[in-house]
């Protein structure tokens, strides 16, 4: 009997991966060295106290999601970093805010974190700079695809990263943030976005915002800060402004659905650098054609419903110029 891979399974039904960046106000990524349990925070080097808070915090139904790093080797963590992205303030957003701490070790990030939910003084170093974090699912023991698939494309992104001379770009090897059917996965921070299926011609592209952009139909799995269903919209209106759209201010809202979510409204405006301002009206309506029928994991017994929507219409219904003139109401 051969093996099942899921990530196989969704690639031969040809499953379109957008609408899976799944939607988190705070990101919290914590090193802590590998092996790692199938449920990451039950593992031997994840002190009792943070097992603790991380339990209190999904208690609390805030939305924060908690992952593991494994240490990077190059450059070397003196102590344990802990990385947070909180989303960005105000209506637009182009993404999150970094917030990078160095501790001496592991035992001291539960009481940093604590205080940072409380919006307390923090007593620790706090790291300055602008980098840009990749993070490459390589989480075996959770799901075999992530290791089969992530730990190689890992390596390669390294490769990229050195061969284009991108210092300020970091790759790290993380816990599961869902989407091992699409592996190798990636969230691309401080933007938020995540990508699945990825290879190294698609990772340049992404990291150098250059190249055609049509490559992100098949790898973009969409964007953390808006809601699963519009992203969809986000993508479409992305392959129509092409790299500049990363440059660009986005929020999104759902209007209105039907009971049995086959029809959705939704509106997405935007800001240009210029402050030109652009808002959409779209339909999403629940794609039969493209809704799947798979076993979701690895280890899944049967398989799993997974709606897809298309754009069935999208049109412009509100526009200011860079000067706040009204052009389109």
């Amino acid at each position: 009997m051969n093996a099942f891979f899921c990530a196989e399974s969704s690639r031969q039904a040809g499953e379109d991966i957008i609408g899976s960046g799944t939607n988190y106000a705070t990101y919290i990524l914590v090193e802590c060295p590998t092996p790692w349990a199938a449920n990451a925070f039950d593992s031997k080097a994840v002190p009792e106290n943070l097992k603790v808070l991380v339990h209190k915090v999904k208690q609390s139904q805030l939305s924060v999601r908690f992952l593991l790093l494994a240490p990077n080797q190059s450059p070397p963590t003196d102590g344990t970093k802990i990385l947070i992205f909180e989303q960005e303030q105000g209506r637009l957003s182009r993404g999150y805010q970094k917030h990078e701490f160095n501790v001496p070790n592991i035992e001291q990030v539960a009481g940093v974190v604590e205080q940072y939910l409380a919006g307390e003084q923090l007593n620790c170093q706090q790291v300055t700079g602008e980098t840009r974090d990749i993070l490459v699912c390589t989480h075996g023991s959770h799901d075999k695809c992530c290791a089969r698939y992530g730990k190689p494309f890992y390596r390669e992104a390294l490769a990229t990263v050195a061969e284009l001379s991108l210092s300020q770009v970091r790759i790290w090897q993380a816990s599961h943030f869902g989407g091992h059917r699409f592996a190798p996965t990636a969230i691309d921070f401080p933007t938020g976005r995540y990508y699945g299926g990825l290879n190294r011609e698609s990772l340049s592209s992404i990291l150098t915002r250059t190249g055609d952009i049509a490559c992100l139909k098949r790898v973009y799995r969409g964007w953390s800060i808006l809601p699963t269903s519009m992203q969809v919209v986000e993508r479409e209106l992305m392959l129509t402004h092409g790299w500049d759209w990363f440059n660009y201010k986005v929020a999104g809202r759902i209007i209105k659905q039907s009971f049995n979510n086959s029809t959705i409204k939704a509106e997405l405006t935007f800001t240009k650098p210029d402050n030109s301002s652009y808002t959409y009206l779209a339909e999403l309506v629940r794609d039969e054609n493209r809704t799947l029928r798979l076993r979701g994991s690895c280890g899944a017994m049967k398989e799993s419903e997974f709606v897809k929507y298309s754009v069935g219409s999208l049109n412009l219904v509100h526009y200011l110029d860079s000067t706040d003139n009204l052009q389109i109401a």
